[in-house]
């Protein structure tokens, strides 16, 4: 069972999520909030109380704290974390950038087809990111190609630790590939694919693909329309 908190201020989005996601037999929505204060609050009542959910949805733009210092907050403590998948509507909005800088582990469209909703929902809380729709990649993209680039000396430094093997992984999971397809791609076994990636992960501190995703494009490793 899929636990799932819900974070909005519109109480007809709250609503309505919570009626489709609680209709699907492997998912329980365990609590709901209207802004990021409310739902570090009831986050921490839940885990009080056993029932810290496995993927929090957070809305981005709220009253009182928004969802970019919620999911900020709600990562920085102690494991084991939620996955956070953040809500937007279809402007670019630069926030969606810092969510997922924050740890979130993609984000989604608030709009979007009931059945993406909760193929979302499924995808994050098995622990991997939100990243196969080309509008995610698109969008990161862009949010990186308007920031300036991290300063020089610091690539190194990231990127250091990483093997050429693990480095050409890493870029290929920044374009969004699928370990199948990476292994396809390097030919090489979908085994030593996911090993390769897993001790990127673990070189580089990072929590799943999204993390990954930003790093890459942050450090140079992959450029924006590559």
């Amino acid at each position: 069972m899929i636990r799932v908190m819900l974070v909005d201020d519109q109480e007809m989005v709250r609503e309505g999520f919570a009626a489709l996601l609680g209709a699907q037999p492997d998912v329980e929505v365990v609590g709901t909030a209207g802004d990021g204060a409310a739902a570090l609050s009831v986050h921490a009542e839940l885990a009080a109380a056993g029932r810290r959910p496995d993927v929090v949805l957070m809305d981005v733009r709220m009253p009182v704290l928004d969802g970019l210092e919620a999911t900020r907050t709600l990562l920085a403590g102690g494991p084991p974390h939620p996955r956070v998948l953040v809500l937007t509507t279809f402007d670019l909005d630069d926030y969606v950038y810092d969510a997922l800088r924050a740890g979130a582990s993609g984000f989604l469209l608030k709009h979007a087809p009931a059945a993406e909703l909760l193929h979302a929902v499924r995808v994050v809380a098995a622990g991997d990111a939100l990243l196969a729709p080309a509008v995610t990649r698109r969008l990161i993209a862009d949010f990186v190609a308007a920031r300036p680039a991290a300063p020089t000396p610091t690539r190194p430094q990231v990127l250091g630790a990483l093997t050429e093997r693990e480095a050409e992984v890493l870029a290929l999971v920044a374009r969004g590939l699928s370990n199948t397809e990476i292994a396809a791609h390097l030919v090489l076994a979908e085994q030593t694919v996911k090993t390769h990636v897993s001790r990127v992960f673990t070189k580089l501190g990072l929590r799943d693909r999204a993390q990954a995703v930003v790093l890459a494009y942050e450090t140079g490793l992959v450029s924006p329309g590559s």
